[in-house]
């Protein structure tokens, strides 16, 4: 069973997320074994400078980076990489199962990611030119795994 491991930064705090959260983890446990790291991002002033947003980034890089496992392919979330199709997404999922790799998702803070973690990272993923926010982008991306695993498995959830 596939491995997947999505690090977010900060932790759901609306019941509705939660919830939302909770079902399509349920729907995965046929599918992945699937594990949820959740990391309190770096505290900012109300207004931080761009020199502060910049060294917080770097200290959740520091964060992030320890929780990856090992041999696992990374993909950062984030708006300047790819956009694939659900049938694309799904077969870069298939793509790296075949090979027996775990696979890493890391979904950043209301100020994104770490371009150390960026470069870090096997491949970048965008779900949309919009930005969401990142509590509710957990639950997007847990959908698109589930639809994946679905197509996958030529299940009629897709349609």
């Amino acid at each position: 069973m596939m491995k997947i491991t999505v690090i977010a930064l900060a932790g759901l705090k609306e019941k509705y997320l939660r919830e939302a959260s909770d079902e399509y983890i349920k729907r995965l446990k046929g599918y992945c074994d699937l594990k949820i790291i959740e990391i309190e991002p770096v505290k900012l002033p109300e207004k931080p400078s761009e020199a502060e947003i910049s060294a917080a980034l770097d200290r959740e890089y520091e964060l992030i980076v320890k929780k990856i496992p090992q041999n696992s392919t990374v993909y950062t979330m984030c708006i300047e990489g790819a956009q694939l199709s659900s049938e694309e997404f799904a077969a870069a999922l298939k793509a790296d199962s075949d090979f027996g790799k775990a696979v890493t998702f890391v979904i950043g803070s209301s100020y994104g990611l770490s371009d150390k973690i960026k470069r870090r990272a096997d491949k970048k993923l965008s779900f949309s030119r919009l930005t969401f926010p990142h509590q509710l982008f957990r639950i997007l991306l847990l959908e698109q795994l589930y639809r994946a695993f679905r197509i996958n498995s030529g299940g009629a959830y897709h349609k």
